[in-house]
């Protein structure tokens, strides 16, 4: 090998900066005291990368707590790395504000951002440019982390393909430079991605060109230009996920309007938003109450066994066959365990005799719900997850104006809830849900419907926001749709037309049509250039577009099955999917423990080729 020894890291947000915390952290074991360059290529700064960027707006919120928000590994992490401990967003901020941290380098200069990190609380949702600021902290802890042989470079760019042969050096191309950068390893970890639109996409913008009408695709709402949406208008809205959320506040607060005593006070440029989607309701608030007493121990029969005989089966694993099951009784035991431990007067019997039963049920089978009947007297007390992925199923309403006050009583209902200790099994699905998230992502690419339920359950807006929904709902700024919602056109009349099955035969005409959601994640479509040339060059993908990595190492595999031995990546773009870059404390971490592998890895290879050639 001629030179020092290099790695190039494309993607400089969360997912790289965890790379880099993770290289610091195994580089004194595995690789020594020998020098290494790492060139880090991202167009937005290192630590937020574009997601989580500083330069937008403050009115953005992460739809996490403070206290559930960390970089940094923990012992619950199953990892064969060392553990380096580090402060949660919250502690980290209550460290700036005694003095005992340091903002990185020019995060002083802005006075409200500096006020919100002095004000953080750990149940406070911090915007989103503060977050960005925690990860720059981090990034920059990791570089200083780093052994002093060791040196990173930033460039401000975008990576357009990865050009070299399987054993040589790999040559990086950047757009605007002549010259590639030379590289012993490549790392991918560029996060959420643009996509071509996909056919539907195609005839729906055809159809607003052709009348001249307002179509925006799916796309990162911060992203979006809303500056063409219509003050006063209809608009037809489809997602209903975070991405909504996003669009209903850069298109209220956003445009001047605030709230008062719980109302909503209009500015008057606000448009009518329509909104519905395939469940036609919002996810699920985030529990605004923290856990006490006896966890359910977990995993306990979704666990590295099962996984691991899934993975070694002579079949394709089937979620819905193999997986699901097994989700449903894990998280049915999560559930039963708190009912039991927490809510023993809701229940007959007791939890050592209704466990044994409980364990000894195929999850498939009619005992277990049977077993539940028996023990759960009150059908509330009962986890039903079908019932909780399509809360509208069967309820229709003879128009669109008796819809709103039933699914205002649904969201209402739902707050109340999951603000109510005396529901507290539905704090231990959601750790359920934590750790089968960590088993399945090894499973590679189990479709789209699982993250969306994940999401659903797990991932939802804090508490204030579906607050907020509900004074717009009011306030007529929000209109609910219903569940099964449809997008039509009318070419008479040159309107995009929406319903659902929730209010049959009824149709809301717009002139402007949201999509409010990320695009998939799917090579088949992509506008990276670098993953597209990657594609071409061999890598493979499967049925639904996801770039196929090893899960042990995070090496791309070829379509020949073989993984490229060095070329790595990291992301939702992958099979190997985490739920997100950073998590909450103390529940394992599947993205740091990829992180923790693919380092690992790729210091073994860089160290044995300095020494097979050096």
């Amino acid at each position: 090998m001629s030179g020092t020894p290099t790695l190039v890291v494309i993607g400089a947000g969360p997912r790289g900066t965890g790379l880099i915390e993770r290289i610091a952290a195994n580089a004194p074991a595995l690789y020594g005291d020998r020098p290494l360059t790492i060139h880090l290529v991202d167009p937005y700064p290192p630590g937020g990368g574009r997601i989580w960027r500083h330069d937008q707006s403050p009115l953005l919120w992460m739809n996490s707590m403070a206290e559930d928000v960390t970089m940094f590994t923990d012992d619950t992490v199953r990892q064969e790395g060392p553990t380096r401990p580090g402060p949660a967003l919250h502690t980290w901020a209550a460290g700036i504000r005694d003095g005992r941290l340091d903002l990185p380098d020019g995060a002083g200069t802005d006075p409200g951002l500096l006020d919100e990190i002095k004000a953080l609380e750990g149940t406070d949702f911090p915007s989103r440019r503060l977050q960005s600021v925690y990860l720059r902290w981090v990034y920059e802890q990791a570089v200083a982390a780093l052994p002093e042989g060791i040196t990173v470079h930033w460039h401000r760019g975008s990576a357009l393909r990865v050009t070299g042969p399987r054993e040589g050096r790999q040559r990086v191309w950047l757009a605007g430079r002549g010259t590639p950068l030379l590289a012993d390893a490549v790392a991918v970890t560029i996060g959420h991605l643009e996509a071509e639109p996909e056919p539907e996409q195609l005839r729906l913008a055809d159809f607003a060109d052709r009348h001249g009408l307002l179509h925006l695709p799916p796309d990162f709402t911060a992203d979006t230009d809303l500056t063409a949406v219509p003050a006063g208008e209809p608009v037809v809205v489809r997602g209903f996920g975070l991405a909504f959320v996003d669009l209903m506040v850069l298109l209220t607060e956003g445009r001047g309007g605030r709230y008062e005593d719980g109302e909503y006070v209009p500015s008057g440029r606000e448009p009518v938003l329509h909104v519905g989607s395939r469940r036609g309701v919002p996810y699920h608030s985030k529990i605004g109450y923290t856990w006490d007493g006896e966890r359910p121990p977990l995993p306990r029969f979704l666990g590295p066994e099962r996984t691991e005989a899934l993975l070694a089966a002579d079949r394709p694993v089937d979620f819905r066959r193999d997986v699901w099951p097994y989700v449903d009784k894990e998280l049915g035991y999560a559930h039963y365990h708190r009912l039991f431990t927490a809510h023993p007067e809701r229940t007959t019997g007791d939890w050592a005799g209704f466990e044994t039963e409980y364990a000894a049920a195929d999850p498939a089978g009619p005992e277990l719900a049977a077993l539940v009947a028996a023990a759960v007297p009150d059908p509330a007390d009962r986890l039903d997850l079908e019932a909780l992925d399509h809360p509208l199923d069967g309820v229709r309403h003879p128009s669109f104006d008796a819809l709103q006050e039933g699914l205002r009583g649904y969201i209402t209902a739902d707050l109340e809830r999951r603000h109510d200790p005396g529901h507290s099994p539905d704090l231990a699905v959601f750790l359920g849900l934590l750790s089968v998230y960590g088993q399945l992502i090894r499973l590679g690419d189990l479709g789209g419907w699982w993250h969306g339920f994940f999401s659903h359950l797990a991932s939802g807006p804090p508490g204030p926001r579906l607050h907020q929904l509900l004074a717009l709902s009011r306030a007529g700024v929000v209109r609910f749709l219903g569940a099964g919602m449809t997008v039509e056109t009318d070419e008479r009349r040159g309107l995009f037309l929406a319903g659902s099955d929730t209010v049959p035969g009824q149709r809301i005409a717009a002139r402007t049509l949201v999509e409010a959601r990320l695009p998939d994640p799917t090579l088949e479509r992509t506008r990276s250039p670098l993953l597209q040339e990657l594609y071409d060059d061999g890598a493979a993908a499967t049925a639904t577009g996801l770039l196929s990595v090893a899960p042990d190492s995070g090496r791309i595999l070829g379509r020949d099955g073989r993984p490229h031995p060095r070329r790595f990546a990291l992301g939702p773009f992958t099979t190997a999917r985490a739920g997100g870059a950073f998590t909450r404390p103390r529940t394992g971490g599947p993205a740091f423990r990829q992180n923790d592998a693919t380092a690992r890895t790729a210091l073994t290879l860089l160290r044995d080729l300095a020494c097979t050639e050096g």
